[in-house]
């Protein structure tokens, strides 16, 4: 008997065993088909990045956003940018910052007025300028622009490209808060303990905002904020910062999220969308980056007399894509 009611106890524990089992495997095998399904949304976003402009909501005439883009001898990346962005339907107009020693050829003047006067969405005019600077400096890109058609500049680099759903989300953000700094690439500084006090701080790039959920600087590659900024950075800014920014061709974009904070007293606002490398690697990879970011950023506190970046942990997401909350 007893022998009999073990082989039972036997029996059924196996059988618990093996459903406890075929649950695993089954819970493994979903979280392989959820991972496959995200991986393919993600191919397939970024073979047809640029086929999201068609279903973009349009923004009315004049109210919609300048176009800021920064370029130097990358003639193939400027041209395949503006003819993306050209499509998105709140663009006004485009304002090509250019620093270099010679004038844009006339050939690349008539291409770029082609693409975008081709590219614009419903009868649209687009107007396209090229900001003309003598004199080589990082600063150019944030110098003042007059009359202006929009409130708003999208500040970009030529060799990134968003889809134009993930510009339009960005630009209904910055709508809500007009006078905060809006963009998709977030960075954070900290306090540096190993100084043994507060007033030194050290810049950390996005492994950090990754690990943490915690930024306090937009970078102005890619970035919305009101064209009043510009103003600001070319003629309240201590021209100091604008001296360092020239001599050491770096930290702009900090320059520009410093003012920022300094005018409002609030973080910038990070919006979440996929980013599309169309260029080679930027001076961020080359040694030594992070360290003179830090350098820049213990300069400015020096040159403000406080720390006006503030740490945030918002990030603005749409939640038509967005699986889990």
């Amino acid at each position: 008997m007893r022998t009999r009611l073990f082989s039972r106890r036997t029996i059924r524990q196996g059988a618990v065993s093996a459903i406890g089992s075929a649950k695993i495997k089954l819970l493994f095998a979903c979280c392989i088909a959820f991972t496959l399904i995200a991986l393919a949304g993600r191919t397939t976003t970024f073979m047809r990045w640029n086929q999201y402009a068609a279903s973009s909501p349009s923004s009315p005439p004049g109210k919609g956003y300048t176009l800021l883009i920064n370029t130097w001898k990358r003639y193939d990346l400027l041209k395949q940018s503006i003819s993306h962005y050209a499509s998105c339907p709140g663009l006004d107009s485009v304002h090509i910052v250019w620093s270099e020693p010679n004038p844009p050829s006339e050939p690349l003047v008539n291409f770029l007025n082609h693409v975008v006067n081709s590219n614009s969405k419903h009868g649209r005019e687009i107007e396209l300028k090229f900001d003309i600077n003598k004199e080589d400096s990082l600063n150019n890109r944030f110098k003042e622009i007059k009359n202006l058609k929009s409130d708003v500049v999208f500040s970009i680099d030529d060799d990134i490209i968003f889809p134009c759903p993930t510009v339009e989300l960005a630009f209904s953000v910055w709508r809500s808060a007009p006078d905060a700094m809006v963009g998709f690439v977030p960075r954070v500084h900290w306090v540096d303990k190993s100084e043994g006090n507060e007033e030194k701080y050290t810049y950390s790039g996005w492994l950090s905002v990754w690990w943490t959920g915690t930024y306090s600087i937009i970078l102005s590659k890619a970035a919305f904020f009101h064209k009043k900024y510009l103003s600001m950075y070319t003629y309240e800014m201590p021209s100091s910062i604008r001296e360092y920014v020239t001599k050491n061709r770096n930290c702009e974009d900090i320059a520009m999220s410093f003012l920022v904070a300094n005018a409002t007293g609030a973080p910038p606002i990070w919006v979440k969308g996929n980013i599309f490398e169309i260029g080679s690697t930027g001076i961020s990879s080359l040694g030594g980056h992070n360290e003179r970011r830090t350098e820049c950023v213990n300069r400015f506190v020096t040159e403000y007399g406080h720390m006006p970046l503030v740490p945030t942990t918002v990030k603005a997401v749409d939640s038509r894509f967005c699986w889990f909350w």
